[in-house]
């Protein structure tokens, strides 16, 4: 939504300061056809001969993104931190291998199932859920899981960031790309020089339009949308981390209820269930 308001604001300052200055918008909208061919053909082909396949395919998974907006809101992080607390209860009554079967088959399992938002998110149940194997398996120490969680989220945040990141880099090559519109329209009037002032002006000023909509689209739209991106990825990071925590802080010998409230702390304040809240829900949660 926000996205859109902030479009909406850039087109009718831009719009509404040009008419105030007695500009004619014919004079911008006739050149545009022509002039937003070249712009974003060029930056579309760009855009592809400097990406692989899988960073395209990214791109296309998260353009909707900014539409959406992040899906991690505090009931989310309230349903993963229930998760999280039932599980370590359950352990504690029952032992590491009383979960065994849960984390070996989430979908399947009693628990998991109660937790839909976690369930239906793969990438975060497969980091939390390979993660509680090597606990429950007894395969790793506490400090080598945190080790392997910590790799798991810098290869995560490498793959997160790309789309964004090439986004961005097709933003700020739109002005160069503007300037080759201009330069085109400049060739062209050339052939003009003959002809009476009005006329050479008129084709100056469709070469202008060139490296106007260049940078407008760069940085007034293409960027935007980059950056959006790139803050609905970081807020993804922040939803691994608290997970992250929560499993670390339980195998290092924390009891259920403290192991919740180290995951709580690694939750944005923005988004971060009150303490008292947090620990009112979890009481009611009693093991199977």
């Amino acid at each position: 939504m926000f996205l859109i308001i902030g479009f909406v604001v850039v087109l009718g300052c831009i719009i509404g300061g040009f008419t105030m200055e007695g500009g004619s918008l014919q004079a911008m909208i006739h050149p545009l056809p022509a002039e937003l061919t070249i712009i974003f053909g060029a930056g579309l082909g760009s855009f592809i001969a400097s990406n692989p396949i899988n960073v395209l395919k990214a791109v296309a998974g998260n353009i909707a993104k900014p539409l959406k907006g992040s899906p991690y809101t505090k009931a989310v992080y309230m349903e993963a931190l229930m998760m999280q607390y039932e599980i370590y209860v359950n352990i504690k009554k029952g032992g590491l291998l009383a979960l065994e079967q849960d984390v070996n088959d989430p979908h399947n399992s009693n628990i998991f199932k109660k937790y839909s938002t976690v369930l239906n998110n793969h990438h975060a149940l497969d980091f939390f859920c390979d993660s509680m194997k090597l606990l429950v398996n007894g395969a790793a120490k506490t400090d080598e899981i945190d080790q392997v969680m910590d790799q798991d989220l810098d290869v995560h945040h490498a793959e997160a960031s790309a789309p964004g990141a090439a986004i961005t880099t097709l933003a700020d090559s739109m002005p160069a790309f503007g300037i080759v519109a201009c330069v085109m329209g400049v060739v062209i009037t050339m052939g003009f020089l003959d002809q009476p002032p009005n006329v050479i002006g008129e084709h100056v000023a469709s070469a202008l339009v060139g490296t106007f909509l260049g940078i407008l689209l760069g940085y007034g739209f293409i960027a935007p949308v980059g950056k959006n991106i790139d803050a609905i990825n970081a807020s993804e990071t922040h939803f691994f981390n608290m997970l992250r925590s929560g499993l670390t802080s339980f195998g290092n010998g924390a009891a259920p209820v403290t192991a919740v409230e180290f995951a709580r702390r690694n939750i944005p304040s923005s988004e971060r269930p009150g303490s008292g809240e947090l620990e009112e829900v979890v009481r009611q949660i009693k093991p199977r």
